[in-house]
């Protein structure tokens, strides 16, 4: 991706289509940019409703992989 959070111009439809390594990466890259400090107030609002948003995606990704892992389990289970 090669908007920078802080443009504004990434929708929270274009994170819904971001792998869980691409979320993670831009996430991190947000925290940098508000650990820096350097942005005004209203760059570090919008950089942090981007990390929110980045940080939901992750959780939503982890949470499918648990379930496929338990679905996975349980199948296992079942199985023997």
């Amino acid at each position: 991706m090669t908007d920078s959070p802080a443009s504004g111009s990434a929708t929270a439809a274009d994170i819904a289509e971001l792998s869980y390594e691409e979320a993670r990466d831009e996430l991190v890259r947000v925290v940098t940019e508000l650990e820096q400090g350097a942005a005004t107030l209203e760059q570090s609002l919008v950089l942090w409703e981007r990390g929110e948003a980045l940080a939901q995606r992750c959780e939503e990704w982890l949470l499918g992989a648990r379930a496929r892992l338990d679905a996975a389990r349980a199948a296992a289970d079942d199985a023997s």
